[in-house]
């Protein structure tokens, strides 16, 4: 694809940069980074994330999203390329706008556009665009040197060991009272024992007739009963026992968390213009207040104008819905200004 280019050196070489090398610069600091003329990259930070599939643990970071609608220029890219470059303004402003077009040029022949550590951007059937984010940066800088962290499901066993525990203490008496360890000679199940007692039990009965061989059974039984009741109360404890010292394990090894409370910031600004001469930006400061706006009047900026401010706002949410109705009531030219910490 052959793109032609006329305008002086300064624009020519900077045309020859990619702009989301400097775009991309900027979503570590800014939730909002404006492409005039093309569109907004807005950051979202997402808390850390477990995939029980994988076993994963995924660290926070910010999520991009892509606002084609967004386009008016905010001028952070352009003075950020400006200060980079040692560009003056107007010119980094030229130099977005051939960057963009050969864009849409690249959208239009090929249907896609690739942003280096940024995502991928292509046309669906209804000519949208359509924004997929890249996974190879995170742009949180909290979470600067932190990476996904495998974690093996973890297999427990107290449940068995606690029986077999259990078991091995416990005796069992016979009819006549005699206390037979059960780990004597071979180990082997109790109730396979009291199964041998019946069978040499109805032997040694069988002339006492049918009733005393039923006596015997039942007192069988329910001694059976009783020696079930007992390893498993037994059981129940080891387990409580356990589960107690575990419960206490993770609370001593859990780390201190700390709060830090922050205090509230204004960094979003509505602009209604800049002025180069100080009487008119006084004028329409009076005119906003007089309409009821909370209207500011910051100080002269490094390009020699007076910006005045509809109003100052904790979210980029806020600034937007207020610029909305602004620009339907009365003034098209209303835009958000993002004011870096």
């Amino acid at each position: 694809m052959l793109i032609k280019f006329c305008g002086p050196p300064e624009i020519f070489k900077f045309a020859l940069m990619k702009i989301e090398h400097y775009i991309s610069q900027l979503l570590y600091r800014y939730q909002c980074v404006t492409v005039p003329g093309f569109g907004a990259f807005l950051t979202d930070t997402q808390s850390a994330q477990w995939n029980g599939t994988t076993h994963t643990f995924s660290p926070p970071k910010k999520v991009i999203t892509f606002n084609a609608y967004l386009k008016n220029n905010d001028g952070l890219l352009a003075n950020h390329i400006a200060v980079s470059e040692k560009i003056p303004y107007e010119v980094a402003v030229t130099g977005i706008e051939h960057a963009v077009h050969e864009w849409k040029l690249k959208l239009q022949e090929f249907g896609g556009l690739s942003l280096k550590n940024i995502g991928e951007i292509t046309l669906n059937t209804d000519k949208n665009l359509v924004f997929v984010p890249s996974d190879q940066m995170n742009y949180l800088t909290d979470s600067f040197g932190l990476s996904s962290v495998v974690s093996p499901s973890i297999q427990r066993e107290i449940l068995s060991q606690l029986t077999e525990e259990v078991l091995s203490e416990e005796v069992v008496e016979t009819t006549e009272n005699e206390a037979i360890p059960l780990d004597a000679g071979k180990r082997s199940n109790p109730f396979l024992k009291y199964a041998a007692i019946v069978v040499v039990s109805a032997g040694l009965l069988g002339a006492g007739g049918y009733f005393g061989n039923q006596y015997y059974q039942q007192k069988i039984e329910a001694e059976t009963l009783a020696v079930q009741t007992k390893v498993q109360q037994k059981v129940d404890q080891k387990i409580q026992e356990a589960t107690f010292v575990l419960d206490n394990t993770a609370i001593t090894s859990l780390p201190a968390v700390t709060l830090t409370l922050k205090s509230e910031t204004f960094p979003y600004h509505v602009v209604a213009g800049a002025f180069r001469l100080e009487e008119n930006a006084d004028r329409v400061l009076r005119e906003l207040k007089k309409l009821g706006y909370p209207a500011r009047k910051l100080g002269v900026n490094k390009h020699g104008l007076y910006p005045i401010f509809y109003g100052s706002f904790t979210s980029y949410s806020e600034a937007q819905q207020k610029m909305q109705e602004i620009k339907k009531s009365h003034n098209p030219e209303a835009w958000v200004l993002i004011e870096e910490h």
